[in-house]
């Protein structure tokens, strides 16, 4: 055993000028590294290799002077070999830990975007399941659940939640309309066509903010931020435009879906106002005989009256 770590440590202390050379003409051939230069093969061969087998001829005299001939041969190849072993392990240890970084950056990006659906979910929304639809829906509740299944298969569940704010006003303001209006009268037909109108329109916006945010679903804004901000001097020209391009995209793609957020956020501010006012109208009779203020002024005639009783009576 000594002997072949004695033929070994030669025949590896042999091999690095050769490499060296080889190294200093093409250091991609001689290293294992992505980026490698020339100096880190002036390091590996001059220093780092000839130092190991220093030390392994070293440690193999403690058997006297014998080296073999299999340790020879093994130590010519042994640079030869390990060079794509070593290319082997770094890729595997950066394709581990490319994907240790994107379950972490897809995990603090779906607790930010839960923080974000909760900050933007207001108190009392009630939450519209597209799996299983309300048994008393209309057609334009089930148009609701289709946009919100569309948005959250596009991965978008910030925008999921506009869709239940905008079914629960929609109930909410059906619900005034009912209690203010007989189902009978023109003014609950027309009011309820108008309301049904807006939120039509909304139920067509949220399409549209589903298929634009379908078109962008594939890219990786995270990954492409990633690759300009790290390597983005080391990128050639034509990638680094790429890239750019690619984020160009998406950050257009995020205008337009805030853009007709904002559109529907009218849209429900509309709502609210339609349901204040419906809430206002006054459509029933007054269920007290008299009016407030004649049942006030009634109500002074008979003290005034009941004072002039008390002193007549005692006269």
């Amino acid at each position: 055993m000594l002997g072949f770590l004695q033929g070994f440590a030669y025949g590896l202390f042999v091999t690095c000028l050769p490499w060296c050379l080889v190294g200093l003409a093409n250091p991609r051939l001689a290293l294992p590294t992505d980026n490698p230069t020339r100096f880190q093969v002036l390091f590996r061969y001059c220093l780092l290799v000839p130092f190991i087998s220093t030390v392994l001829w070293l440690t193999s005299l403690w058997g006297g002077f014998g080296p073999s001939l299999g340790g020879w041969l093994a130590g010519l190849v042994a640079v030869g070999v390990s060079l794509p072993v070593e290319r082997g392990w770094r890729r595997w240890r950066a394709r581990r830990h490319q994907r240790r970084l994107r379950e972490r950056l897809e995990a603090e990006a779906e607790r930010r975007r839960a923080e974000r659906e909760h900050e933007a979910r207001e108190a009392g929304v009630a939450e519209l399941d597209p799996a299983h639809p309300p048994a008393d829906a209309d057609d334009l509740i089930l148009a609701l659940c289709r946009a919100k299944q569309a948005l959250l298969e596009a991965r978008r569940p910030d925008l999921a939640t506009q869709v239940d704010r905008c079914y629960t006003r929609y109930c909410h303001v059906m619900t005034v309309l009912g209690a203010r209006f007989d189902r009978s009268e023109l003014a609950y037909e027309r009011s309820q066509g108008l309301v049904r109108e807006v939120c039509l329109g909304v139920v067509d916006t949220f399409t549209s903010m589903a298929a634009q945010a379908r078109g962008v679903m594939g890219l990786d804004e995270a990954y492409v931020r990633r690759r300009l901000e790290q390597e983005g001097s080391q990128l050639a020209i034509e990638e680094r435009i790429a890239l750019k391009r690619r984020l160009e995209l998406i950050e257009d793609t995020d205008k337009r879906l805030r853009r007709l957020a904002a559109r529907n956020e009218s849209a429900l501010t509309l709502l609210d106002d339609a349901a204040v006012a419906l809430a206002r109208v006054e459509t029933g009779r007054p269920q007290a005989s008299l009016a407030t203020d004649q049942a006030l002024e009634e109500l002074r005639r008979f003290i005034g009256r009941a004072e002039r009783y008390s002193r007549s009576d005692r006269r």
